[in-house]
């Protein structure tokens, strides 16, 4: 027997080893039992994998990135092997790795139950206590279409293999060369037990899953089209311990806490109402304070900052779309037409830019007015996808707080440097303050204009994104179709991401819409157009931070900023004085003069999360005092009226929570 050399690559350490011929990588990490897979030569391969001469071996760690989608899709395995024991008529769809999780789609006579999912959840612990081995199989096309003759999705994907996508999890199944069938097989006799269409790699064995648990199910079209059949969905989530699964359970319980939807329900801020339809919100008056005040402060810091302030309509004719080449690229994310004026197509628009250029080319336009900076509240509509549509995070029609700055070529990176450290510090303003940028670059198959251009404006958005001292991550192919941007994204009070303002460079859409100023010298040049939403869009600015404060919002921003709590009703006619006060003074104050006890009235504005609540009795009446009380249940007796006024002033004016 010939021996063959290998590398071992840990992080920057290389091992160079002589192995016998036949030496697997499970062989090479033995000592290692939190190494579940390797990596070679940039391909994963099954711990099963037999080195060949001259290859270089990374370990792949069940706690790395590569390890948890491998934990997780294995976990599905197991998931659809448990769904087809109790239910023997499931056709199996895709089966993916997610985002802290995994799912599998099933075409089943009927939706999966409560009760369902316990049992399949009790069936796959037998599953994995059994240890059964996950074992690769390389197939034909021919081999691979008889054997799963009863599976009609599997044979739809045999059909794109090498064209699979990874928006609908396709590639996982046939996202290789070659069409590989993962077998289930016994651990003490080698019977099969299941098998599945799969590219792999997996977990040695099932034992390998530390930690599972199903969290839902859920209706889903088969590869994500509507015009496709609806299948049943499960998910679920697997981690490398228990103590990590629980941990994202109790994280999970948290969010639950905190989704603004309840949020929105519990405090009266907002509904989506089905006589309106999917992602269409409307705000109710509490609600409608905390937009207002978003929206007015945020209209204050642009002027302050040169911009000015322009309106547009909410539909125009689809030529203006064909013009800056929205209906080539965007199409699928528009309402369709409306036909009108004799057969004229008019759509909702999408986007704001289109129209701010029509504003630019109104009239002339000299060097001496460029940075131009055009602002507007925008309502755009977007015809998202049932099955994302989330509350105010991913809706149908929302409002972007939209600007579009138009800059000589020389006033470029300085521009942008400006608009990114406004951008930041507007944000901080909400008490937003964990930040990290994404730079996103030209998807090849998506783009418009030439590669020196992308690649000028792609550098200068990288140098002005270094400058602000974040980390800076890269976005492969992120960018829209017109231009690369930077998005800033944040970290919420519980670590999760959002993606908040994006700000995008565009060399593109002035040349389509034939923008030019004249300069200093007389000549005609094209102004370069920087596209920003800061918020992204009120509503999912909104959401973000009913999330990011549990609902308790800092005093400038909560709809009720103090409530009066009378101890008798002799104390009310104080309160109110002391509430006229307040609001002559712009403070949002109001007095529960309601018959319910004291204590009532606190328990029902606890609820409420009113930052501070007055309380009078009769030695503040007779002190021309009141009494404090925080959200935390503290107090502080016998401030003076002047006093307590001062404070609550005081804490709207610097935007502080309490």
């Amino acid at each position: 027997m010939s021996d063959v050399r290998v590398i071992i690559q840990r992080d920057s350490e290389r091992d160079e080893r002589v192995v016998a011929t036949g030496t697997t990588a499970a062989d090479l990490f033995a000592d290692d039992r939190t190494v579940i897979a390797a990596r070679v030569a940039g391909e994963l391969k099954d711990l099963s994998y037999a080195v060949q001469d001259g290859e270089t071996v990374e370990p792949v760690e069940i706690s790395s990135p590569d390890g948890l989608d491998i934990l997780r899709h294995s976990t599905a395995h197991v998931m659809a092997q448990a769904v087809q024991e109790l239910f023997p008529e499931a056709k199996l769809g895709i089966g993916p790795p997610v985002r802290d999780g995994f799912y599998y789609d099933f075409d089943v006579a009927r939706p999966f139950t409560p009760e369902d999912l316990k049992a399949i959840e009790k069936r796959m612990q037998e599953i994995q206590k059994r240890g059964q081995k996950f074992s690769r199989r390389v197939v034909t096309d021919e081999a691979a279409r008889e054997e799963l003759a009863d599976e009609p999705y599997k044979l739809e994907l045999i059909g794109i293999k090498g064209s699979a996508s990874t928006d609908d999890g396709a590639n996982v199944e046939v996202g290789g060369g070659e069409l590989t069938i993962y077998d289930n097989l016994d651990a003490k006799t080698g019977e099969l037990c299941w098998k599945d269409l799969c590219r792999g790699p997996h977990l040695p064995t099932t034992r390998s899953i530390p930690a599972f648990k199903l969290m839902r199910n859920a209706a889903a079209y088969w590869r994500g089209s509507e015009k496709n059949p609806m299948l049943q969905r499960i998910y679920g989530t697997a981690w490398p311990s228990k103590d990590e699964l629980k941990a994202h359970l109790d994280f999970l319980a948290e969010a639950e806490k905190r989704d603004h939807r309840r949020l929105g329900t519990e405090l009266d801020l907002f509904s989506i109402p089905d006589e309106i339809g999917s992602g269409l919100a409307v705000f109710h008056p509490k609600g409608g304070i905390i937009r207002r005040v978003m929206e007015d402060y945020s209209r204050k810091r642009h002027e302050e900052e040169g911009y000015e302030f322009v309106y547009s309509p909410h539909a125009t004719k689809g030529a203006l779309f064909e013009k800056s080449g929205h209906l080539d690229w965007y199409a699928e994310g528009m309402y369709p037409p409306m036909q009108l004026d004799g057969g004229t197509d008019y759509y909702l628009k999408p986007m704001n830019c289109p129209m701010h250029n029509l504003i630019f080319d109104a009239r002339g336009r000299s060097y001496r007015e460029l940075p131009l900076r055009l602002f507007e509240f925008g309502t755009v509509y977007r015809y998202e996808k049932s099955g994302v549509v989330h509350g105010l995070t991913r809706a149908r029609g929302f409002t972007q707080d939209d600007a579009h700055i138009y800059c000589t070529r020389e006033q470029m990176a300085e521009e942008l440097d400006r608009t990114l450290t406004f951008v930041l510090n507007l944000l901080r303003d909400y008490g937003l303050t964990d930040f990290y940028l994404e730079l996103s670059t030209k998807d090849p198959e998506k783009f418009v204009g030439s590669d020196e251009v992308w690649e000028e404006a792609t550098a200068t958005l990288q140098q002005v994104a270094e400058k602000q001292g974040l980390p800076l991550v890269p976005d492969p192919g992120g960018a829209a179709f017109y231009g690369p941007k930077i998005s800033v994204q944040c970290r919420d009070a519980i670590g999760r991401t959002w993606q908040m303002s994006t700000v995008q460079l565009d060399f593109n859409l002035p040349e389509r819409f034939d923008l030019e100023y004249t300069a200093g010298d007389g000549s005609r040049r094209r102004p370069v157009m920087i596209h920003r939403a800061l918020f992204g869009s009120i509503e999912r600015f909104f959401a973000v931070l009913l999330e990011h404060y549990a609902g308790a919002m800092p005093p400038w921003l909560a709809p009720v900023q103090a409530v009066g709590i009378p101890i008798g009703d002799a104390h009310v006619d104080y309160l109110k004085d002391f509430a006229a006060e307040a609001k002559k003074k712009g403070l949002r104050v109001e007095v529960d003069a309601s018959s319910d006890r004291m204590q009532k009235k606190i328990r029902t504005w606890q609820k409420q999360k009113v930052p501070f609540m007055i309380i009078v009795g009769d030695e503040d009446m007779a002190a021309g005092t009141v009494s404090f009380r925080y959200r935390d249940g503290s107090q502080e007796n016998g401030v003076s009226r002047d006093a307590a006024l001062a404070k609550l002033v005081d804490v709207v004016e610097r935007r502080i929570q309490v």
